[in-house]
């Protein structure tokens, strides 16, 4: 499933999984319920969804499933902001960069990690 591009509400299901798996639809629908409200129907249903879609493996243990996420949190970002760069920039990364900078916050901190990676990305080519 290498590029994936998950939906929003998928998308939600797998960020908790990737930070912490196996988990169970119980356990899942109490940390989205978190942000906020989602019926345990609604996360079951679209976890069944997923399961079915080759996204989530299900194992059964005892009277429940445990879920484990298929895809990859690094590929899915990338297909996700490949997307988007192409949608929103034209493919422009520049673009995207500039917009970011220009408007949002960025801490020294963010600035000394952005500028080693645009060294490093120099030294690359």
């Amino acid at each position: 499933m290498k590029n994936y591009r998950p939906t929003a509400s998928e998308l939600e299901i797998l960020q908790i999984l990737w930070k912490n798996n196996p988990l169970t639809v119980k356990e899942i629908n109490d940390e989205l319920n978190i942000q906020k409200d989602t019926g345990y129907t609604t996360t079951l249903k679209l976890m069944q969804i997923m399961h079915t879609k080759g996204i989530l493996l299900r194992e059964r243990e005892g009277k429940k499933h445990l879920y484990y996420p298929l895809i990859q949190e690094e590929e899915t970002h990338k297909a996700l902001l490949d997307q988007f760069l192409d949608n929103t920039f034209k493919g422009s990364a520049q673009k995207l960069i500039m917009k970011i900078l220009g408007n949002y916050e960025t801490s020294e901190e963010e600035l000394i990690e952005i500028r080693k990676l645009i060294d490093k990305k120099k030294n690359n080519s």
